[in-house]
C-alpha cells in the first residue's frame, strides 16, 4: 500500500490496482467463511465436524414400534426381550419366563403349532403357566381334549389362576358341558370378582353358546 503512494512514474498504475487488490482479498476471506461453514460447522451435533459415521443396530435387532411385538421374529427365532432381537431357537437361549411368554404370544398370535415348538424348550414344561398356554395352543389346533388335559394339571398346581379356569371353562363350552363351564365361572368369581376379564370373557362365551 505504501509503495502504491510513492510519487514515481507508475503511480498511477498502482494506485489503480489497490482496488482490485481490495476486492480479492475480500472475495477470498469470503470464500474461506463459506468452506467452514460447509465443514466444520455443520457437524454441531457431532463434535466440530468432519465425517459423521452412521450406527447401525445389530444384526437381528428391532428398532421403533417393532421392538415391542414379540411376534416379529421368523420361525425357528425367539425374541430376546432384553437386547430387542430375535435368536435361534434352541433349548437354554433364555430363562424359562421368557420362553413360555413368548410362546403365548405366539399363540394369541394364531401361530399354535410354533407356540407349542417354543414350550418344549422349557426345562421346566409343568409349571402352571406352561401348562396353560400349551393347553391354548392345543386346543386352539382342535384337540380340545388334550388341552382339557394341561388345563387340568395347571389347576391342580395353581387352583386359585383364574386365565387357566377361563380357558378351561371355554374348551367345556366348546365341547357342550355347560355345567362344568359355569363351575369354572363361579370359581373365578370368587378369586378375582365379576369385573374380572376372565370372568366376563368366559361368562360371554357361555352367554354366545346361549348358556347363560
Amino acid at each position: 500500500m505504501f509503495a502504491s503512494l510513492q510519487p514515481d512514474r507508475h503511480g498511477r498504475r498502482n494506485l489503480a490496482s489497490t482496488p482490485l487488490c481490495t476486492v480479492l482479498v475480500i472475495g477470498l476471506s469470503l470464500s474461506a467463511s463459506a468452506a467452514m461453514g460447509a465443514g466444520g460447522g455443520g457437524g454441531g451435533g457431532g463434535g466440530g465436524g468432519g465425517t459423521q459415521t452412521q450406527k447401525h443396530p445389530p444384526a437381528g435387532s428391532q428398532t421403533g414400534s417393532r421392538a415391542n411385538d414379540l411376534t416379529t421374529c421368523e420361525p425357528g427365532q425367539v425374541w430376546d426381550v432384553k437386547h430387542h432381537r430375535c435368536l435361534q431357537r434352541r433349548s437354554g437361549i433364555l430363562p424359562d419366563a421368557e420362553i413360555t411368554e413368548y410362546a403365548y404370544a405366539l399363540a394369541k398370535a394364531d401361530r399354535y403349532q410354533e407356540a407349542i415348538d417354543v414350550l418344549d424348550l422349557l426345562q421346566n414344561p409343568n409349571t402352571p403357566r406352561a401348562l396353560n398356554y400349551r393347553g391354548y395352543a392345543t386346543r386352539k389346533l382342535g384337540r380340545t381334549d388334550e388341552g382339557i388335559s394341561y388345563y387340568l394339571k395347571s389347576v391342580t398346581l395353581d387352583p386359585a389362576y383364574p386365565q387357566v379356569r377361563e380357558y378351561l371353562g371355554e374348551a367345556y363350552v366348546i365341547q357342550g358341558k355347560f355345567d362344568l363351564a359355569k363351575d369354572q365361572l363361579a370359581t373365578i368369581e370368587k378369586l378375582c370378582g365379576k369385573e374380572c376379564e376372565y370372568y366376563q370373557d368366559l361368562s360371554e362365551a357361555l352367554e354366545q353358546a346361549h348358556a347363560l
